[in-house]
């Protein structure tokens, strides 16, 4: 008989350390043996993260990169939230993850980056699907949040392609770099997210 009664932390599962999303793609737990191989990647695509991301500045380094690694890990042993490496073929090609995971309200929020020259190809959807799945199935979350800039239109393109609702704009969400942007607030919930997706 259900009692309705949450989950609390020591009750559920901590976030899996890889999931496969099909047979070429698939996301894993970020170590620090991963450092120098990520640092190359953003690097490599700095101008371009640059347009929506505020972190490009504190990573100057590989020694930078294992600090927010280290952190991350710290984050996931504590059940605060998780990492993942992007891996294509093989190959890191951008991180995705939990930025927050609220387990007594059983919410979460993603967040993401990919490369740009694999950008277009539908990686970061099926990656988002397959986190949403993994958070709803198996971990017994009930919210799924997105975040993104008003003008970053990519990426609410992909909550419109995940089938998540506008819950609002946040007015000034985000110092990046010199002035603040107005982001917009997506969601869904378990309980739309399989009836959405039951066939």
């Amino acid at each position: 008989m259900k009692t309705g009664k949450k989950p609390s932390a020591d009750e559920v599962f901590r976030p899996m350390s890889r999931l496969q999303v099909d047979s070429d793609l698939e996301f894993s737990l970020l170590g620090i043996n991963d450092a120098e191989e990520l640092f190359s990647v953003v690097e490599s695509n700095r101008l371009y993260l640059r347009e929506w991301l505020p972190w490009l500045d504190q990573t100057n380094s590989v020694e930078d990169e294992i600090s927010f690694i280290s952190m991350s890990l710290d984050e996931y042993e504590k059940r605060e939230g998780v990492t993942y490496a992007i891996r294509l073929g093989g190959r890191i090609i951008g991180t995705i993850g939990l930025n927050w995971i609220d387990w007594g309200n059983r919410g979460c929020g993603v967040g993401y980056w990919l490369s740009e020259s694999h950008t277009g190809q539908g990686i970061v959807t099926r990656c988002c699907t397959r986190l949403m799945e993994h958070c709803f199935d198996n971990l017994g979350l009930h919210r799924f949040v997105l975040e993104a800039a008003v003008d970053n239109h990519e990426s609410r393109a992909v909550a419109d392609r995940l089938g998540m609702r506008l819950e609002g704009i946040t007015k000034d969400r985000e110092w990046l770099y010199d002035h603040y942007v107005d982001a917009t607030l997506y969601a869904i919930t378990a309980p739309e997210w399989h009836t959405q997706n039951q066939d």
